[in-house]
């Protein structure tokens, strides 16, 4: 056999990961917010698109299905474009003219009623027509630096203090705590030790009381000093906290000297106190969950999802502009506007394959949870992504992809639709699968409603469980309470022992 080099052709077929693939892929995985800002720096930088702001009609002048009309931006022959030297006059004035050379018939210029004042005030001069609340004249609220740098003027005269004090001012973290240690502090300010920690005891005072505190007991301590309650007793509970979160009441009312009723005060004292003085402070707005998906009942007791209109965005593809400026560019130009064009007509259509996208695969996630939204958690099934995947046709990463970072608002809340996948434990005797998160839920119930004398133990709450039909073992009735933040049945039996 000789061994030389030659040519063979071989026809083969392979997915090719063009970037308009990736770029649907990549829409159909992003949050509402994350495709309104890709959509805005597509416009940004493609002239031919534009976002439709056309408002919505009213729900009950809405025309029917078959008699609405579809709407673009371009709906004149490109042809007939073409040949005119002028844009259609659908918007009643030219698209380069400006507000002061136009002319309004009847305005005040003919004599007519004036629409404002000339002092520049502006409105009107009654307050019928002020929908503004007391909210609009509000000022800005204050940041926790701003309130702590006017105390430290008022309290320090001394230069060097007020430094000082700015310093520690700067170092705070969020929950109002000082991380950096106070020698590094004066060795980095070439100051003693002393003169720091005195300001920074001052300080402690300031409102809220409990900043610039090194540790929890720092900050719990000068909050009871500030109301004159940290007698021995108090401070020997602040130095065996860890006791205190151990529910060692037996422990604490030796090592303070007190009964169990003294400690029951002490305690409730002690959690009335702020842990983190400057979490109060934050004036940062939550972010709230806006919804990708709208969900209600109809009068038959079925279900009906819709897009959130909010959350999508609408684009045009400006046509009527690409066949008035095309015929006329260079070639460059023509090429540039071609491309563009293309880019235009696939963002659109991939916005669309997305919505629909989320919309089957949500309907079929809500088909196989109707009990959940009917009966509650207690009634949520096992699922996982190859259950929806099968159902819809469509690949498993695809379904993950559409799940992530989706919420949908239903009658029981909003949920992100990955809530709904739950992982199966099998039922006993081969009865049916329970739902993860049904079992979660029902642990907590009966944690919830055990009486103080009755406490469960992980190992009762085994038996409950299989006496119900659920095969779980211990250790997953461990890891399950550890995951809810729920205390073992020793130190429940000690926290509902001496009630605070």
């Amino acid at each position: 056999m000789a061994i030389a080099p030659r040519l063979d052709l071989r026809q083969s077929q392979t997915l090719v990961m063009t970037p308009q693939l990736r770029q649907a892929i990549k829409l159909l995985q992003f949050s509402n917010i994350e495709v309104n800002s890709f959509v805005e720096e597509e416009m940004e930088r493609n002239p031919l698109l534009e976002r439709d702001d056309a408002p919505d009609p009213p729900v009950g002048e809405r025309a029917a299905l078959d008699q609405i009309e579809p709407r673009t931006a371009a709906v004149v022959d490109a042809a007939d474009a073409v040949r005119s030297d002028t844009l259609p006059a659908e918007s009643g004035s030219p698209l380069d003219a400006e507000h002061a050379e136009t002319y309004d018939p009847g305005g005040a210029s003919d004599g007519g009623p004036m629409l404002g004042r000339i002092d520049g005030g502006g409105g009107s001069h009654s307050f019928e027509g002020d929908d503004r609340g007391i909210d609009d004249f509000a000022g800005d609220e204050r940041s926790l630096r701003d309130h702590l740098g006017e105390q430290l003027r008022l309290n320090f005269t001394d230069h060097v203090d007020q430094m000082i004090g700015a310093h520690l001012i700067a170092l705070l973290c969020p929950a109002g705590r000082l991380t950096a240690d106070p020698v590094a502090i004066a060795r980095a300010m070439a100051l003693p030790l002393e003169r720091v920690e005195a300001v920074r005891a001052r300080m402690m005072r300031f409102d809220p009381v409990g900043l610039f505190a090194r540790d929890l007991k720092e900050c719990l301590a000068a909050q009871l000093a500030e109301r004159n309650r940290l007698d021995p007793a108090m401070q020997t509970l602040l130095d065996n906290l860890e006791l205190l979160a151990k529910r060692e009441n037996r422990r604490l009312m030796a090592l303070c000297g007190v009964d169990a009723e003294d400690l029951t005060d002490m305690i409730a004292e002690i959690r009335a106190l702020d842990p983190k003085p400057a979490a109060t402070w934050d004036t940062t707005a939550p972010q709230l969950v806006v919804p990708d998906l709208l969900m209600r009942q109809l009068p038959d007791e079925s279900w009906i999802i819709e897009l959130n209109p909010e959350t999508m965005p609408r684009v045009l593809v400006n046509e009527r502009f690409y066949a008035k400026v095309a015929p006329q560019a260079k070639k460059d130009e023509k090429v540039f506007l071609t491309e563009r064009l293309a880019n235009a007509n696939w963002l659109v259509r991939s916005l669309q394959q997305r919505a629909q996208t989320i919309l089957k695969v949500a309907a079929e996630i809500i088909r196989q949870q109707d009990g959940f939204l009917r009966l509650g958690v207690a009634h949520l099934r096992p699922l996982i992504l190859r259950d929806i995947a099968e159902a819809v046709e469509l690949h498993e990463s695809t379904v993950s992809r559409v799940t992530a970072n989706k919420y949908i608002a239903t009658p029981r809340g909003t949920f992100e639709l990955k809530y709904f996948f739950t992982t199966a434990i099998h039922g006993t005797d081969g009865g049916d699968s329970h739902s993860a998160e049904a079992v979660r839920h029902r642990i907590r119930g009966l944690i919830d409603l055990e009486p103080p004398a009755e406490i469960l133990s992980d190992d009762a709450i085994v038996a409950v469980l299989r006496r119900e039909g659920v095969d779980i073992a211990r250790r997953t009735v461990a890891k399950y309470r550890e995951a809810l933040r729920i205390p073992n049945s020793v130190q429940r039996r000690r926290e509902k022992a001496v009630p605070a």
